[in-house]
């Protein structure tokens, strides 16, 4: 009776633990831990938790497990090269991970993103916004006779544009740019744009990269700063990439490097 007693214990034990697998590969477990673990990562990247989804989950790990079996049973896994890109998925997988930990630890407030809104429009107060045509050129001749034609009359701006320029974009439009602050364009653009008042045109053509080009100023207003809703996204974004990049300064500073 009393080994009768023990066997009987000793089943009612087993059976919890034997639950707790799904399926066994080759004697290997799948847990039930597992599955559900591979069944929160799916629904954390937007799938619903279903009854079909868990099966789906159990066979793709059941899969799984037969072909891992069957890349150590050839040893594939000793292979060097494969060895080196196991390591270097652990390494990436690891990096990732200590990062989503740090900012999981020090998030982005909305009072960080309120802070770093004011700075950055404060730093845009008083700018100007330029509403632009441009004639685009490859020699400098072509753009000086185009400018002596377009301020004596002989032939509109528009209609310079649209038989001269080669930019494809612009030319066409009688080479109208639209609106945009200076810092749009390259910088000996930008600057000759600056120099300008409303419905003034370049006395001499400039040159850049792209070619020659004479510019002309149609309208100017102060430049829109959008609302913090609009931009809140993208402020929230470069603050966590600058938490990051600082977060991985320290941990350089603190390391002994020879």
């Amino acid at each position: 009776m009393k080994r009768i007693a023990v066997l009987a214990a000793a089943c009612v034990i087993a059976v919890p633990a034997f639950a707790q697998n799904v399926a066994t590969v080759n004697g290997q477990a799948i847990t039930q831990g597992s599955l559900d673990q591979f069944v929160a990562l799916m629904v954390k990247q937007g799938t619903k938790d279903t009854p079909e989804l868990r099966a789906q989950v159990k066979q793709e790990m059941i899969n799984r497990a037969v072909a891992i079996q069957a890349a150590e049973k050839a040893g594939i896994d000793k292979q060097a090269d494969i060895k080196q890109e196991i390591d270097l998925s652990r390494q990436s997988i690891l990096v990732r991970a200590l990062m989503a930990d740090y900012l999981a630890k020090h998030p982005i407030t909305d009072a960080n993103v309120q802070t770093e809104y004011d700075k950055i429009k404060s730093e845009q107060a008083g700018k100007q916004e330029y509403k632009l045509r441009h004639i685009l050129v490859k020699d400098e001749k072509t753009a000086t006779d185009l400018t002596a034609k377009i301020k004596s009359k002989k032939i509109s701006f528009e209609t310079a544009a649209k038989q001269k320029s080669i930019d494809p974009g612009s030319g066409k439009n009688g080479g109208e740019l639209g609106w945009a602050p200076a810092t749009n364009y390259v910088p000996e653009f930008a600057q000759a744009v600056e120099s300008l008042k409303k419905g003034q045109m370049t006395d001499k053509p400039v040159q850049t990269q792209f070619g020659w080009h004479i510019i002309q100023v149609e309208d100017t207003r102060p430049m829109k700063f959008p609302e913090l809703k609009d931009v809140k996204p993208q402020i929230e974004q470069m603050l966590r990439q600058q938490a990051l990049a600082t977060y991985q300064q320290e941990l350089l500073k603190s390391a002994v490097i020879k």
